[in-house]
């Protein structure tokens, strides 16, 4: 191989091996800002849950970024807390509350959605009949997996009202595509028991 080629190979070396240390900086500082986050809003979802409950306004929509609990799938050792809001900033710190879907303590279909490559990653392995458990200040709500399937981007009528209470978890799919996944893993699960929130 001549010097120059051999010029030419280095400097591709240097230039891939930096941008894998930006992508390993860029993708440890996401980790961590995330990490903090889950703390935080744990702690604060435990204060909120031991606190005297205050009198809410069920037909104000919750700001985005808002804390409304956590979601538990103990056989996948998936943990994360839940926030108001589908946008990007939501969901990197947390799993994401779909707005225009009833909250996990009304009626219908409740839905959350979450990055495939953070919190919800375990979802590849969920099976039907797994127990899901969402902890929110107005009680804890238990659900069992009823259905998995994959879907389009624009399959939509997985939102749609139910006659029972429903939580739709929506992640992308494949699990393991890399860049924007084409299709969407969707879970639907039915809500078995409810646990109201003490009164203090």
């Amino acid at each position: 191989m001549c010097a120059e080629a051999r010029r030419w190979w280095l400097w591709i070396e240097r230039v891939l091996l930096g941008t894998g240390i930006v992508c390993l900086v860029w993708w440890a500082v996401v980790s961590l800002q995330a990490t903090r986050y889950q703390y935080k809003q744990r702690a604060a979802l435990e204060r909120m849950r031991g606190a005297t409950p205050a009198v809410v306004n069920d037909s104000a929509a919750l700001p985005t970024g808002s804390l409304i609990g956590s979601l538990d799938i103990p056989r996948l050792r998936l943990s994360a807390v839940i926030a108001e809001g589908d946008d990007d900033a939501t969901l990197k710190v947390a799993i994401g509350h779909l707005p225009d879907t009833p909250m996990p303590w009304h009626e219908g279909n409740s839905a959350l959605a979450g990055h495939r490559d953070t919190f919800v990653r375990p979802l590849q392995h969920v099976r039907v009949g797994d127990e899901l458990l969402v902890s929110t200040v107005r009680g804890d709500f238990r659900y069992q997996v009823r259905d998995t399937m994959v879907v389009g981007p624009n399959d939509v009528w997985v939102l749609d009202p139910t006659d029972r209470p429903m939580l739709t978890l929506i992640t992308c799919y494949p699990f393991n595509y890399v860049g924007k996944a084409p299709r969407r893993f969707i879970v639907k699960a039915e809500r078995t028991t409810t646990a109201e929130a003490k009164r203090v």
